[in-house]
C-alpha cells in the first residue's frame, strides 16, 4: 500500500511538472507554508503549484481531476475560516497571477488577475481619483481572488457595499474543465449567461424549481455572508450570476480573471472619534449615525484599545469617517455629526482631518485581528465567531445577549468590528489545546448559532463559513434551504473536486485543528519566553496568519520595520509569518520530521535579519529574533558551525585580539590577502572589511583619566554608566568620545563600568583610573552570540555583566548605551536568557539610550541648535525594544528637522557581512534608507546611530551617516570656537 502511494505520488508531481510551466513543488517546506490559514485549522496539502496564468491552472485542474486529487485555491492566506487550507493541491495565485490587466477610468472598471494585492489595484485606481470599495484590515496583504471567494467588506462597506457589490464580471474554471464567464443577466432561455449547456441548464431548472424558498429563506441585512448567495440567481435580482459565485469559497470554480467595479474616493476625509460610556452605548448608537452618510462606522471598546492618545474619554469608541469635496466640507460634515452624537449619548468626541494622524488611529482597528488574540492577562484567544453580524438596529441587544452567553461558558472576548453594519469581530479564550475545552469550544458555536439566528443575523458577515461555521448553516436557513446549496456544489463540482469540506458538506467545527499534534508539554528551550510563560510552543502560537508581515512595501509616513526579507524576496518561507508556520510544524513533527535539525526551517530562518522588528509590528507580538537564536542554538549543539559563526558571531574576542596589531591589520584588509580571509570566515567577498580604530575608545578613556591629563567630568555631576560597547570600542570610538563630550556638557558624569567584580565596601564606584582595571576582560551584552545561537557563550558572557554591574545598579546609576542593538540585547536578550536572575531584570531596567539619558538625567539642558534637515533611518532594535520618541524630541530642541525612515538597512549586524546575504541586504537597503538618503537635498544631516547602518551607507551609497552624538558634539565644539573667537 505504501508502495502504491508512492508511486500515484511520483506519477503526480511528474505529470504537474509536465503540464505547468509555473512552479510545482511537493518540497516539506513548501507544503508546510500552507497547513494553515489565520483560523484555528490545519490541513497538509499534498502538493503546491503556482500557475503562469489560465492556461496553466486549466492544465493543472486535468491533472488532479485525473488522478482524484483536490484543488484548493489560495490568495493572501488571511481566511479566518480556515477554507484557504486543504489536503490536495494548493494553487498558490500570490506569485505569478497578480496582473492588473487593464483600468478603464471612464468606464470605473480593473480587469484583475485572482491574485492582484488589494492595495495595489487601490493604488492604480488612487491616480484616476478612483478606490476599490471593500477593504479589510489586510488590505496590504490580501488578494483580489481571496476577497471574491469570501465576499469580503471591510471598514467601508456603509458607503461601499461588499464586495459582491463591487463584482461585475468573473472567469473561472470549474473542476471539470469547463470555462464560465459569469456576469448578469439571462439568454433567450431566462438562464444565466455566460455558461456551458450543462451548467445552464441545471443551474436555470434549479432556479426555477426552488424560486418560492430563495424568495423567503435569505435575511435581510447587510453583512449577509453566509451560504451560497442563490437569491442573485432569482429575475427580480437581474439573475446575476457573477453576485452569487462570489462567496463562494473556491468550492464551485476557481478563479482566472475578474472584472470589478472602482468607486470614486472623496477629495478629503475627517475622521470623527466618538466616545461612550460603554460598549453597549456605542452599539446602540451606531446605525443612528447612519443617516448622515458615514464611510465608515467602527466599534472597539476600552479593554481592546487600552490607553492610546488622542482617543476621548469614554469606555468605548466609534470611528466615523466622513468624507467631503475639500477638507473643509469634510470637516463640516464630520462636525455635524458629532453634535448630533452628542445629543443622542456621545460623551466626548475628537475631531482628525490631517492624514497622519488619522492613519495612527486607523492602524489601532487595522492591528485589532492580531492584539485581539492577547487578552490582556496575557491569555491565548481565538477566531471562530469572528464575524458574526446582526441587523444594525439589533447590534445593541445582541451584544448585551453575546456578553451573557460568554459569561454562561466562563468565556472571555473582546468584540469589535463594524458597529454600523452590526458585524462584529472577537478573539474568544477558547482552550482549543484540551478536550474539555474543545468540547466547550464545541457547545459555544452551538448555543452562539442558535442566539444570532435568534437576532436575524448571518453566522458569518465577512470572512465566509468555511469549516469554522458551515456545520450550523442548517440553523440559520433549515434543512431545506441547505439542501439547495448541496444540490448547487454537486451540480457545479460533482466529482467534489474543488475545496471540499468547506461551505457545503463540512467537516466539523472541532475537527482539523491546528493545536492537536503540538507538544503536550513545554520543549526545553533556552530564552524565558516570560510572555508566554516559558512556553515556546506558545511563543510560536503567536502567529495567528493575519499576515502583517507579508506588506510588500510601508505606507505613507510608516516608520514600521517588519518584514525586511519579505520585502526583498516575496517568498512566503522569508516573512515571519512563513518561518512561525514551519516552527509551529516542526513542534507538530508530521510534515517538518527534523525536529531542531530541520533544514527546511534552518533554511527559512537563514534571511532572517534579526531586525526585531517583529517584536513591536507584528499585532501579536512574534518575536522572530529570538526564535532563530533558539533554533540555532540547538541545530547546531554538538555540530559544526557555519565559518561566520565563528568568525563574526565571536566578533568581540576577534577585536579584542586584534586590537594591539590594528595598523597592519587594516593595511593587510586592503591587500589580496583579505579575499582568503573573507572566505575563511564566511564573509561575502562583496564586503570591504571594516577598519579597525587604532586607538579604542577604552584606551582614549584611560589615557585622558590619567593624572595630569585634562579630564571634562563635571564635579558633583550625576554619573552614569557608559556602556563601552564593541562596535563602538573597536570600530567607531569617535562616537564614544563625542559621547563623552555631550554628556559632560549637559552636566552629567560619565564613568566606564569597571571590568571585574568591586569588592570595596558598599560597592561604590571606583575612579576609572585606578590601575588592575585594565587587565581585565572588557563587559559584552552578548548580542553576537545571541544573533548567532551561540546561547551557552552569551549566557556565560551575560552573566559576568551582570555579576559585575550589579552592586553600581543597586546604587541606581544609569546605564547609557550608544550602540542601538546593544541596548537591545541588554534590554531584552539578557533577563530572557537570565530568567533564573532576578538581577538580570534590574540590569535591563537601567538601560537607557543616549538620548533617553540626556532626557531624563538633564531635562534642563538646552542642545546646541544645528538647524539642518536630516535623513537616515531609526535603528531597526531601537525601533523594535527602545523606542525613539526621546531621540526625536532631542532632534527638534537641537533644530534637526525631518524624519527618519523605518525598515532595517539591511546589514544587520552579522546577516549583511555573511556570503550568500550580500543581495538581500542590498535590497534592504533600498527599500527605505538609501532612497530615503539620495533624494534628501543638499545639506541635511544623514543619522545612524547603528554601526550597521553607518557601514551600509558608508559601503553603498554617497552620503557617510554619523551617530546623533557625534553631530551634538561637533555643534558644541563650534559653539566654543566662537566663542573663543569673539573673547579673541
Amino acid at each position: 500500500m505504501a508502495d502504491r502511494t508512492e508511486t500515484e505520488k511520483r506519477n503526480l508531481e511528474k505529470e504537474l511538472a509536465a503540464a505547468v510551466r509555473g512552479e510545482v513543488s511537493f518540497a516539506a517546506a513548501d507544503r508546510a507554508l500552507m497547513t494553515m490559514d489565520a483560523s484555528n485549522y490545519r490541513r497538509v496539502p499534498r502538493a503546491v503549484v503556482a500557475p503562469r496564468d489560465a492556461e496553466d491552472v486549466a492544465a493543472a485542474l486535468r491533472v488532479c481531476r485525473e488522478h482524484g486529487v483536490p484543488v484548493v485555491p489560495r490568495g493572501g492566506g488571511t481566511s479566518i475560516a480556515g477554507q484557504a487550507t486543504g489536503v490536495g493541491v494548493v494553487l498558490d495565485f500570490t506569485r505569478h497571477m497578480r496582473r492588473i490587466v487593464s483600468l478603464d477610468p471612464a468606464a470605473r472598471t480593473a480587469v484583475v488577475q485572482p491574485g492582484v494585492i488589494l492595495d495595489d489595484l487601490r493604488a492604480a485606481a488612487g491616480a484616476h481619483g478612483l478606490t476599490f470599495g471593500p477593504d479589510p484590515s489586510t488590505h496590504s496583504r490580501c488578494t483580489l481572488g481571496g476577497m471574491i471567494g469570501n465576499n469580503s467588506c471591510g471598514s467601508h462597506s456603509v458607503a461601499w457595499g461588499t464586495t459582491a457589490d463591487s463584482v461585475r464580471a468573473l472567469e473561472l474554471l470549474t473542476y471539470g474543465g469547463e470555462q464560465v464567464r459569469a456576469g448578469r443577466g439571462t439568454d433567450r432561455t431566462g438562464a444565466p449567461t455566460g455558461l456551458p449547456p450543462r451548467l445552464r441548464d441545471g443551474t436555470k431548472a434549479l432556479v426555477d424549481a426552488e424560486l418560492a424558498l430563495l424568495r423567503t429563506g435569505y435575511p435581510d441585512l447587510p453583512r449577509r455572508i453566509s451560504g451560497y448567495a442563490l437569491d442573485a440567481l432569482l429575475p427580480e435580482a437581474g439573475t446575476d450570476l457573477a453576485r452569487a459565485l462570489t462567496g463562494s469559497e473556491g468550492t464551485l470554480g476557481v478563479l482566472t480573471e475578474a472584472t470589478v467595479r472602482l468607486v470614486e474616493t472623496p477629495a478629503a476625509r475627517a475622521l470623527a472619534v466618538l466616545g461612550y460610556p460603554d460598549e453597549s452605548a456605542a452599539a446602540e448608537a451606531a446605525h443612528t449615525l447612519l443617516p448622515h452618510k458615514p464611510m465608515t462606522v467602527e466599534g472597539m471598546a476600552a479593554d481592546l484599545v487600552g490607553d492610546v492618545a488622542g482617543l476621548p474619554k469614554g469606555g468605548a469608541w466609534l470611528f466615523v469617517e466622513m468624507g467631503g469635496a475639500s477638507p473643509g466640507e469634510a470637516a463640516a460634515r464630520a462636525e455635524a455629526l458629532c453634535r448630533a452624537a452628542a445629543a443622542d449619548g456621545a460623551t466626548d468626541h475628537t475631531l482628525v482631518t490631517d492624514p497622519a494622524g488619522q492613519r495612527a488611529l486607523w492602524r489601532i482597528r487595522e492591528d485589532a485581528s492580531g492584539t485581539a488574540t492577547r487578552l490582556p492577562d496575557g491569555s491565548e484567544a481565538w477566531p471562530g465567531w469572528e464575524d458574526c453580524a446582526v441587523p444594525p438596529a439589533r447590534l445593541g441587544p445582541y451584544l448585551r445577549d453575546f456578553r451573557a452567553l460568554l459569561t454562561e461558558h466562563g468565556l472571555r472576548g473582546t468584540p469589535y468590528g463594524h458597529f454600523g453594519d452590526g458585524c462584529i469581530h472577537i478573539r474568544i479564550d477558547f482552550d482549543l489545546l484540551t478536550a474539555p475545552g474543545i468540547r466547550r469550544f464545541r457547545e459555544f458555536s452551538y448555543d452562539l448559532g442558535e442566539l444570532v439566528v435568534a437576532h436575524g443575523g448571518s453566522l458569518s458577515g465577512e470572512h465566509g463559513d468555511g469549516q469554522a461555521r458551515a456545520e450550523l448553516l442548517p440553523k440559520m436557513y433549515g434543512p431545506e434551504l441547505v439542501g439547495v446549496f448541496e444540490r448547487f456544489k454537486s451540480l457545479w463540482d460533482p466529482a467534489a473536486g474543488l475545496n471540499p469540506g468547506m461551505l457545503v458538506r463540512p467537516a466539523r467545527l472541532d475537527e482539523n485543528l491546528r493545536f492537536e499534534l503540538l507538544p503536550k508539554r513545554p520543549v526545553p528551550v533556552e530564552f524565558g519566553y516570560p510572555h508566554d510563560n516559558g512556553d515556546f510552543s506558545a511563543a510560536v502560537r503567536r502567529c495567528v496568519g493575519v499576515a502583517k508581515c507579508r506588506n510588500a512595501a510601508t505606507g505613507p509616513g510608516s516608520t514600521d520595520v517588519m518584514c525586511p526579507s519579505f520585502r526583498a524576496t516575496g517568498e512566503e518561507q522569508h516573512s515571519t509569518r512563513g518561518r512561525a508556520r514551519l516552527l509551529h510544524e516542526m513542534l507538530a513533527g508530521e510534515v517538518i520530521t527534523d525536529g531542531w535539525q530541520s533544514p527546511e526551517v534552518r533554511d527559512a530562518l537563514d534571511l532572517c535579519l534579526s531586525c526585531k522588528g517583529c517584536r513591536s509590528d507584528c499585532p501579536v507580538g512574534v518575536d522572530m529574533a529570538t526564535y532563530k537564536a533558539e533554533f540555532l542554538h540547538h541545530h547546531y549543539e554538538g555540530r559544526l558551525r557555519p565559518a561566520a559563526h565563528y568568525s563574526m558571531g565571536r566578533l568581540p574576542q576577534w577585536l579584542r585580539a586584534a586590537a594591539p596589531a590594528a595598523p597592519a591589520l587594516n593595511a593587510l584588509a586592503r591587500t589580496p590577502l583579505a579575499a582568503v580571509a573573507k572566505r575563511l570566515g564566511g564573509i561575502a567577498p562583496e564586503r570591504p572589511i571594516p577598519r579597525l580604530a587604532t586607538e579604542t575608545f577604552t584606551r582614549w578613556w584611560w589615557r585622558r583619566r590619567k593624572p595630569g591629563a585634562r579630564a571634562g567630568a563635571p564635579a558633583g555631576g550625576r554619573t552614569v554608566i557608559l556602556w563601552p560597547d564593541t562596535f563602538t570600542n573597536h570600530l567607531s570610538p569617535e562616537v564614544g568620545r563625542s559621547a563623552v563630550r555631550v554628556l559632560e556638557a549637559a552636566g552629567l558624569r560619565p564613568l566606564l563600568p569597571p571590568t571585574a567584580p568591586l569588592r570595596r565596601p558598599g560597592g561604590t564606584l571606583p575612579q576609572p583610573s585606578l590601575p588592575g582595571l585594565r587587565r581585565h576582560r572588557p563587559l559584552c551584552c552578548g548580542l553576537t552570540y545571541v544573533s548567532t545561537g551561540q546561547l551557552d557563550r552569551a549566557r556565560a558572557e551575560m552573566r559576568r555583566t551582570v555579576e559585575i554591574l550589579s552592586p553600581l545598579l543597586r546604587d541606581g546609576h544609569p546605564l547609557v548605551v550608544l550602540e542601538p542593538s546593544c541596548a537591545a540585547a541588554l534590554r531584552t536578550d539578557l533577563p530572557e536568557l537570565l530568567s533564573d536572575d532576578p538581577r538580570a531584570a534590574r540590569l535591563a531596567g537601567s538601560v537607557r539610550t543616549f538620548a533617553q539619558a540626556l532626557e531624563e538625567l538633564a531635562p534642563d539642558w538646552q542642545p546646541p541648535r544645528i538647524d539642518r534637515p536630516v535623513a537616515g533611518q531609526t535603528h531597526c532594535h531601537q525601533h523594535a525594544v527602545l523606542g525613539d520618541a526621546a531621540d526625536r524630541r532631542l532632534r527638534e530642541r537641537a533644530g534637526l528637522t525631518g524624519r527618519l525612515t523605518g525598515g532595517c538597512c539591511g546589514l544587520a549586524g552579522n546577516f549583511g557581512f555573511e556570503a550568500g546575504h550580500y543581495d538581500v541586504s542590498v535590497a534592504c537597503a533600498e527599500d527605505q534608507l538609501l532612497p530615503a538618503v539620495r533624494e534628501a537635498p543638499e545639506g541635511t544631516e544623514v543619522l545612524a546611530d547603528g554601526f550597521s547602518c553607518r557601514t551600509q551607507l558608508d559601503q553603498l551609497g554617497d552620503h557617510p551617516g554619523r551617530h546623533l552624538a557625534e553631530v551634538l558634539a561637533e555643534a558644541l565644539e563650534e559653539a566654543a570656537l566662537g566663542e573663543e573667537d569673539e573673547g579673541t
